[in-house]
């Protein structure tokens, strides 16, 4: 009964399908959005008016916002999603941490180097990105320092959106510092077999 709409090139797409994959979930997936269009027709738009990716359908139930639906998987499954209210508060700040404030500080200089070509590639807008971004995963590391995962000793939906944070980011052809903890914690997370397709994907 579920169905996702999105291409793997997208961030928010690979959260779901990673999320779906560590959960051991059948999601089966059409691609969607830039050049394979589908989100600008009226269907779509009336399941998602933002014409955005991903959508889950679930049923009769649909449901957009990439966390949202991490969230939602989680919980239907029954796993990922702690049962202790303040251990499932705290991954869901760090969720809205990864959408609000990591997210956006690395998204440009991603552009830059992935979805822009070479000769119009703005430096300043990617050192600018550089800048933002690295302290907030100094941050990570330091966090991570303290206990294996992100929300405490076990893998929860928490750790979903940062892989895929640091997947994106440190696929860019850029040097960047080292973060021993946040390097432990993401190794582990590559030896996981629903790791493969998202994690080990080449940035596009």
């Amino acid at each position: 009964m579920l169905h996702l709409w999105g291409r793997l090139s997208s961030i928010n797409v690979r959260k779901v399908v990673l999320c779906a994959q560590v959960l051991g979930i059948e999601l089966p997936r059409t691609d969607a959005g830039l050049t394979f269009g589908v989100v600008d027709t009226p269907d779509y738009r009336a399941a998602n008016p933002n014409g955005l990716v991903p959508l889950l359908r679930d049923g009769d139930f649909t449901l957009w916002e990439s966390n949202a639906i991490v969230r939602y998987l989680c919980a239907r499954e029954g796993r990922l999603y702690p049962s202790d209210l303040q251990q499932r508060f705290n991954a869901e700040r760090w969720m809205d941490w990864q959408q609000t404030t990591l997210n956006p500080a690395g998204s440009p200089g991603f552009k830059q180097w992935i979805r822009v070509a070479p000769a119009q590639r703005d430096a300043g807008v990617i050192a600018q990105s550089v800048a933002a971004t690295e302290p907030l995963f100094a941050m990570l590391d330091e966090h991570l320092s303290r206990q294996a995962f992100m929300a405490g000793d076990a893998l929860t939906m928490a750790d979903i959106p940062i892989a895929c944070e640091v997947h994106r980011w440190w696929g860019l052809p850029q040097p960047r510092p080292a973060w021993p903890h946040l390097e432990r914690w993401y190794a582990a997370l590559l030896t996981l077999p629903a790791s493969r397709g998202v994690l080990d994907l080449p940035l596009s």
